[in-house]
């Protein structure tokens, strides 16, 4: 049994937030073993029935370098729309973005680099390139009527060049804006996000690209995740991205270890008096059906724990013994 905590917002935060779990894409993608395509659709419906009203379900990228997401268009013919909920998938190229036209997706999303030396090991492009690839895509989606969202990865520090500079991720969210693109998620690609440089970063952007619908996307890999959540939650902004159960990791950067989880996220929002409409209960029976999909543990921890009073029947606990104790 749980009891709801009745907690109130805490002052500066904002009264709702909108949550995009991107596990069956960022979380899948890096997955060696096959997950079916059924197990797909399974995961993606039980996101929905959650509470989730928009998640990241696929890719559109080559099955030679992704092969995990080779089942995309049958994913998406496969997952119950009839609550709404909005249903996105990366893709990568025009070509990529034609596929998913025919899928039907209701949003694309390109991504790129804050840092040259990312972008070239992720993508193999420059990001000049990135973005004159980008203007084509976004021929393709306008006349379907699909919006394309923009992800800049490394926007709070790169692997490979150290500290990224706010300047370089404005000009990326500017070129974004240029091309009708205000939907834009700052990547936390290796999890070298922290309180201040998430400060830094979200008040570049509102100062410099007004337009700009910030999300922001973090891994845990140094734990401080959540602690970025709040930061962010500060500064107002509404829109976060996280992976159930926590899985995730971008396969072309040292170390990048998983997202930020989305049931651990979903508890601290209301455990602070964050309407989400998600179901937290709902969620983490998902995680725990994911982690039997995936085949091991996940480093979610609610999922494990259970909500703060979640009540335990007295007589299913072990009495400590008076001896060992006098």
């Amino acid at each position: 049994m749980v009891v709801s905590s009745g907690n109130t917002a805490i002052p500066g935060f904002p009264a709702h937030v909108d949550i995009v779990d991107v596990g069956p894409r960022d979380g899948l993608q890096s997955e060696g073993a096959w997950i079916s395509t059924e197990q797909k659709i399974e995961l993606v419906n039980g996101l929905i029935d959650a509470g989730l009203r928009h998640l990241e379900v696929t890719s559109f990228v080559s099955p030679r370098a992704v092969p995990q997401m080779k089942d995309a268009a049958e994913v998406l013919a496969g997952i119950d729309r009839s609550k709404g909920a909005v249903l996105t998938a990366l893709v990568p190229n025009a070509k990529g973005a034609e596929r998913a036209v025919e899928a039907g997706v209701d949003a694309m999303v390109v991504f790129m680099s804050a840092s040259e030396s990312h972008n070239l090991k992720n993508v193999n492009r420059t990001r000049e390139a990135s973005l004159d690839g980008f203007r084509n895509i976004c021929r393709i989606a306008e006349p379907a009527g699909i919006q394309v969202f923009g992800a800049i990865a490394t926007a709070f520090g790169c692997p490979f060049e150290g500290n990224v500079a706010a300047e370089e991720v404005v000009d990326v969210a500017r070129a974004y804006r240029d091309m009708g693109i205000t939907k834009i998620s700052l990547g936390d690609t290796t999890g070298m996000a922290t309180p201040p440089i998430v400060r830094e970063r979200c008040q570049a952007l509102k100062t410099h690209v007004p337009e700009a619908d910030i999300a922001l996307h973090f891994h845990n890999t140094r734990g401080v995740g959540l602690a970025c959540v709040y930061t962010g939650l500060l500064e107002g902004i509404t829109r976060y991205e996280a992976s159930i159960g926590g899985l995730g990791g971008c396969p072309f950067a040292p170390k990048a270890t998983g997202n930020i989880c989305t049931e651990d996220l979903v508890y601290m929002l209301h455990e602070s008096g964050v309407a989400t409409g998600i179901d937290l209960d709902r969620l983490i029976a998902v995680s725990r059906r994911t982690e039997e999909m995936i085949g091991r543990s996940l480093p979610g921890q609610v999922m494990k724990a259970g909500p703060r009073l979640e009540i335990h029947d007295l007589g299913s606990v072990a009495t400590a013994d008076a001896r060992a104790n006098g």
